[in-house]
């Protein structure tokens, strides 16, 4: 695990989120899904039924080390379960691959590009989230770019990918108290520990390992019962 990257707003008080409160017009948190890196075979019929279990407000298609015309075969049908079930569908990394496949949107690393880029490509109507890791200069910033979401994380360890920034829960309440724009929590979330999350001022989970690892469709079902 590296440093937390230094934010020039200096330290968050860690306290801010015992004292932060929900607005009610931002809505309840909602279940952000994260594919697995291996979506062959029949994940397609898992997706389905995890998607069946609960409600779901986006899917993200996260794939590695494959070419554009093997990701776009895999996405396809995947894209198609959550378009039947009004489930967003977001690419991870790619902006070319979500123009391609006319996604719901994109989903960016610091280094995949700039919201702006995104948006130029992808108009006006697709969804734009940025990961900001453990920083809320790096939020500001995607957010004057025009991201429709920001994510912060890791909060928890996760073996989806390797840990480098481990943001306090408060990151999420001070951006909620500041922005509209919505935050997305990530990194080794399950529903045993997404309750702080929650309470900090989480707009939406994203999960992986802890749907797809087990029984997806209860693994959902118990993200609903917290999120009820």
């Amino acid at each position: 695990m590296t440093d937390p990257i230094e934010d020039p707003l200096g330290p968050l008080d860690p306290g801010f989120a015992q004292r932060f409160v929900r607005d009610e017009r931002r809505g309840a948190c909602q279940l952000y899904l994260i594919s697995p890196l291996d979506v062959a075979g029949g994940f397609a019929d898992r997706l389905a039924n995890a998607l069946d279990a609960g409600p779901v407000a986006a899917f993200q298609f996260r794939v590695k080390d494959i070419d554009q015309h093997a990701a776009a075969r895999l996405a396809e049908p995947l894209q198609r379960i959550c378009a039947d079930r009004d489930v967003a569908f977001i690419v991870n990394d790619s902006i070319s691959l979500a123009k391609r496949l006319g996604a719901d949107g994109v989903h960016l690393g610091q280094s995949d590009g700039d919201a702006r880029e995104a948006r130029d490509v992808l108009g006006p109507d697709a969804q734009v989230g940025v990961t900001c890791h453990d920083s809320r200069h790096l939020a500001m910033e995607a957010g004057e770019a025009g991201a429709d979401y920001v994510a912060f994380g890791a909060f928890y360890p996760t073996t989806t990918k390797t840990t480098q920034h481990v943001p306090e829960p408060s990151i999420l309440s001070w951006w909620g108290a500041l922005f509209e724009i919505p935050c997305v929590a990530i990194g080794g979330i399950t529903p045993a520990n997404a309750a702080p999350l929650v309470a900090a001022g989480a707009d939406f989970l994203a999960v992986s390992n802890a749907v797809w690892s087990g029984d997806e469709a209860a693994a959902v079902r118990a993200f609903a019962d917290l999120l009820d």
